[in-house]
């Protein structure tokens, strides 16, 4: 199924740490509303997300304590308008003429909220930098 140009459909791919797909998809969601169809996918099915990505994402008024991990699909990746791969591009299907975009993220030292919110920030100055290239001005 594909999406009007109109509103672009963005997949946010992290192969290895769903939790940063989901921050990227959380802030193009809030920032861009209904303007974009956003979705995000990991590689192994998950419960819940990352306590840590729950509290920093919270930190700066974004709650995606009900979302749940998804599955990356070949499916998923052909409907997409934008497939952006989180540090792992090497495990994601690849389609000749789709859109890629390659956001490769530090890995900082530790674990828990302190480890996230680098990351966090990271993403959402990349997503700031994507509204622009997909032609929507942030609200935010």
């Amino acid at each position: 199924m594909s999406t009007p140009a109109s509103r672009p459909s963005v997949l946010f791919v992290c192969v290895h740490n769903a939790g940063r797909s989901q921050m990227g998809a959380a802030f193009l969601t809030h920032l861009a509303g209904d303007r974009v169809e956003v979705r995000s996918a990991g590689s192994a099915p998950a419960d819940s997300v990352n306590p840590a990505v729950v509290e920093a994402m919270k930190e700066v008024g974004i709650d995606i304590s009900a979302q749940t991990p998804k599955i990356l699909t070949t499916e998923a990746v052909q409907s997409s308008d934008v497939v952006i791969t989180m540090g792992c591009g090497d495990a994601c299907p690849v389609f000749p003429g789709k859109r890629y975009l390659d956001w490769q993220l530090d890995d900082p030292a530790g674990q828990g909220i302190e480890a996230v919110r680098p990351i966090r920030d990271a993403v959402e100055q990349r997503v700031r930098g994507l509204l622009g290239k997909l032609g929507i001005l942030a609200s935010a």
